[in-house]
This record gives C-alpha cells, structure tokens and sequence, in this order.
C-alpha cells in the first residue's frame, strides 16, 4: 500500500490597518514613513494605507515623500493618499500618529512651543473624532507632547481619554542605552525602565526599579554618584544636546521611539514600557494630568498601569512549584486584623536563573515585597521584588 500524503502550504492571514501621519514632510516622518510601509510597526502580515497631512505650503516636499515610498515598491504598502485638509486626513483611521508641530530650535525648551503648537492640536482633535475609525487610536509626538496630548483628548466627544497617549518611548531608549553603555552590557539587558513625569528636562527616569541582567541597577553599576546626579541629568537634557551637536531635533531615534511605542501598545507580552497617560491618582500625580509612568498591555491598544503596593508579612506559605511559585503573607492592619495575601512568583527556572530557590527566604520569615495588586482589588498579587531578613531585595518575577 502507498500511502500519499498531500501537505497545503497556506498563506498567513492577511490584515489591514489605515493610518494617518502628521506632519509628513518632515524630518521624523522621512524615517518614519518607509519603516511603517516595511511593515516594521504592525508586522509581515498587516497590510497598511497612509493617510498624509501636511501644510498646504509643503504638499509639493510630501509629493516628493509619497513618490520615495511608491518607488520603494513596498508589497505591504497599499495605498497612500497626500492631502492638506484634516477631515481627510483622519477618514476612516484606526491609528492617529500626530507628529506634526513647530520643531525646538537651539536654545528652546518643550515649552516654548505651546502658544504655535497647542492651536493644531484643537483643531485635530475635533477632526479625529469626527471622521476617525471607531477602534481608533491616537499618539501624540509633537512637543510639548504632554500638553498637545491633553489638548487633542479635551476636543473629543467621541474617543474617552484611554485612547489618546503621547510618546516618552525616547526618553525610556535613551535611559536604557544610557544605563547598557554604564554597565558595558547590551540593551536587551535593562528591563523595567520606567520614565514618570513630563517630557521635559524635569522627567524623572526610574532607575531604582529598572533591571541590568535581572538585577537591581545598584548592584551592577556601583558609581552611585553618576546614577543619581549626572545619569537623570543626561535623560533629561539628552534632546538639547542633540539640537547643539546637529543643529537639528531628534528625527530618526523619534521615529524609532514611535515604531516601540506602538509595538509595546499592540502586544501583550507583560513587559512594563513608558507612555503618557491620562492620570486616575496613580502613582501621586493629580487626578487629570498627562503624566508619563509605566504600564502593561493588558491586550491590543489596552494597558493597565503597573503601580506597586508595598507589604510587610510574614511568610507562611512558601511553594515552589510550576507554572508559578506561590508565597502567602499574613500582613498585619493598622486594625490589629491579619490579612492572608496570595503572592504569584516566577517559574521555578526563572527564579532559579535569578538565584532564588527554596532556602532563599523561609516560613515565618518577615519580609517586605512590591508586587502588582490583582485588577479585581483582591487580596492577590503578582510578585515583583521581595527583601528578606538579609536585607537583599531580590527580583521574584
């Protein structure tokens, strides 16, 4: 008997994503724009149509733009449409890449660009919501981004504020580039870098959560005074610099930014990353403000913020066991009342890779923790860092 076997090769399923630019004539769409069409932001299986705005005064450079992307003969790229009115712009799109503004110059700060800036963005947050797609999502770059941000989400009565951000992703690159070099190591190994603040020489990036090889950034670099007086500095005043070396703001590191951001927005691998967003109190910010902080992709174009609850218990449980280890901590209230609180781990070989295993901490052990609170307010947490008797806080994630 002959037995045949007939194997189908199938094609992968295609999708369709329309998106407008801003601003794309400019110097950060002209490293933007060709990437997106390579499929760089949504992927080899997203086909993607641009929606290009531009200044009546530049409509003949986006021409040229257009006329490079076409000739690039891109197989993901369907469709480009070049235009100077915004209700055309913005028809029909599921993501806003508002890019366009009035550029820093030598010598300014963000905030200079508030009284030029702020009027575009009122008249292009009435314009997404009232020709944009209903799964739209929109992405604030132009500076200051915070402010154009909140301006943009305050014109729209169709689109709640979760679905407006604005990009800190720079910020967040130039922090774990920086940290990397410190430390002689490779990007790939500073995780949990977070950017909290304004998009501003006033931000403030975190390096007292973020990780260098799964281990705290105080371990690693021991120049303590560089990570606290000249490491936050350098974050901050990174974009100046750039204006006084080049002559010109940041284009192709924005682009790159942006690419991340919205990566990091479309996928849910539980990686923590910077974004701006319309506060709720988290983290101390006032109710209402734009304000960066980090946050989890919870699924496509949803986040959660990633905010830590710090407890102190002792340890009456402690199981290491796959899928997740599992500790459980009675924690004392101010009341007297004893609390039993369901700390979710790593795996036993994650744990293990971060030296971590059964004698490292033991049953009425007193310990403090920052772990993520459970979303239902249960008292339930995914377990981050914990620090024994030793007085070693350790990465249990």
């Amino acid at each position: 008997m002959v037995l045949i076997l007939s194997l189908h090769c199938h094609e992968p399923m295609m999708s369709s994503v329309r998106i407008t630019v801003t601003g794309a004539a400019g110097q950060i769409c002209y490293s933007l724009l060709p990437r997106i069409a390579a499929g760089a932001m949504f992927g080899p299986n997203t086909k993607v149509s641009l929606q290009l705005l531009e200044i009546p005064s530049a409509l003949d450079a986006l021409e040229g733009v257009a006329m490079e992307l076409q000739d690039c003969a891109f197989p993901l790229l369907e469709d480009i449409i070049v235009t100077s009115n915004p209700d055309e712009a913005f028809s029909g799109s599921s993501y806003c890449l508002l890019v366009g503004s009035k550029p820093r110059g030598p010598g300014m700060e963000r905030s200079d660009l508030l009284q030029d800036n702020g009027k575009i963005f009122v008249g292009q947050g009435k314009s997404i919501a009232a020709n944009a797609a209903d799964n739209c999502r929109i992405v604030v770059v132009g500076n200051p981004c915070n402010t154009n941000c909140m301006i943009a989400a305050s014109q729209s009565d169709r689109f709640g504020p979760e679905r407006f951000t604005a990009m800190t992703r720079l910020d967040q690159n130039r922090a774990v580039a920086m940290l990397a070099e410190k430390a002689e190591t490779d990007v790939t190994k500073v995780s949990q870098m977070a950017i909290f603040g304004n998009h501003s020489p006033t931000m403030f990036p975190d390096f007292s959560n973020a990780l260098i090889s799964n281990k705290p950034v105080s371990e690693v670099i021991l120049d303590h005074d560089w990570v606290k007086n000249q490491f936050i500095s350098a974050v901050g005043k990174r974009g100046a610099a750039i204006i006084k070396a080049r002559g010109l703001s940041s284009a192709a590191s924005a682009a790159n930014a942006l690419i991340n951001h919205c990566q990091s927005l479309d996928t849910v691998d539980g990686k923590i990353h910077s974004v701006v967003v319309h506060s709720k109190g988290e983290y101390g910010f006032t109710e209402g403000v734009w304000a960066g902080m980090p946050v989890r992709t919870v699924s496509h174009g949803n986040y959660e913020m990633t905010e830590y609850v710090h407890l102190e218990g002792i340890v009456r449980q402690l199981h290491m066991v796959n899928p997740h280890a599992w500790i459980y901590l009675e924690v004392m209230q101010d009341s007297g009342d004893a609390e039993m609180w369901a700390l979710e781990a790593g795996s036993v070989r994650a744990l293990t890779r971060n030296g971590i295993n059964e004698d490292t901490i033991s049953v009425g052990e007193t310990v403090s923790v920052r772990c993520h609170q459970l979303r239902d307010g249960a008292r339930g947490c995914l377990l981050g860092f914990l620090t024994g008797t030793d007085g070693v806080e350790r990465l249990w994630d």
